[in-house]
Formats: C-alpha cells, sequence, structure tokens
C-alpha cells in the first residue's frame, strides 16, 4: 500500500497501475470551495501561512509524480463522509485505476452528481 521510494506520503500506491491515491483532509489540503475548508478565527497570518505551505508542497509532491510517470488521484474527505458517497467515490476511483487518465480529483461535487446520475 505504501511506499517509501515515491515522492511524498502517498496512501495508496498501485504499481500494476502505475498510480498513486492521496486522500486529503479538505482543512489541511485547502479544497477550492469545500465548507470543511475553513480558516480559524485565532491567528488567521499564522494559519495562511501554513495552509499555503502544506498546498505548495502538495502541489510539487504532485508535479514530480506526473513528471515521473506516476497517474495521480486526489480523494477528498468530503467524498467520504457518508458510507454512499463513499462508495460512490471508490466506484469513480476504480474507473479512473482503468483508465488511461493521468489525473483526477474526486471532491463532494463528483459523489453528488454521480449520485443525481443515477
Amino acid at each position: 500500500m505504501h511506499s517509501k521510494t515515491v515522492p511524498g506520503r502517498p496512501d495508496l500506491v498501485f504499481p500494476k497501475h502505475h498510480a498513486i491515491v492521496f486522500v486529503h483532509g479538505c482543512f489541511w489540503h485547502r479544497q477550492e470551495g469545500c465548507r470543511y475548508t475553513t480558516t480559524p478565527s485565532t491567528r488567521p497570518e499564522f494559519w495562511q501561512a501554513k495552509f499555503d505551505a502544506n498546498v505548495a508542497r502538495d502541489r510539487s509532491v504532485h508535479d514530480q509524480l506526473l513528471d515521473a510517470g506516476w497517474r495521480v488521484a486526489t480523494v477528498w474527505e468530503c467524498a467520504l463522509r457518508r458510507p454512499e458517497e463513499t462508495a460512490l467515490a471508490a466506484n469513480l476511483l476504480a474507473a479512473w485505476l482503468r483508465s488511461s487518465a493521468a489525473e483526477i480529483q474526486i471532491g463532494n461535487a463528483d459523489v453528488i452528481a454521480d449520485e443525481n446520475a443515477e
């Protein structure tokens, strides 16, 4: 599952599919537009600097992995909050693994859109 031979700390590594999966918390990794991406009211400058560093590191690792030929998926915490959303996120991830797409991001909006399509 985990690998120490690739940049960053991916949550899942699928060598057969040459794919990496990160499961990111919306708060710490700052998913754009997510209701869980909030900033604490105390010491906002400290928090903003911390969040900016997290986002920059995530972007750097993401780019390094793509440059090395890995496919990269990011599954956001908000897509995993309810069991039915988790199942839909898993289906989207499985379809991506079988595809040739280089990257995918799966957030709450994706599982809601997929749920409404059924």
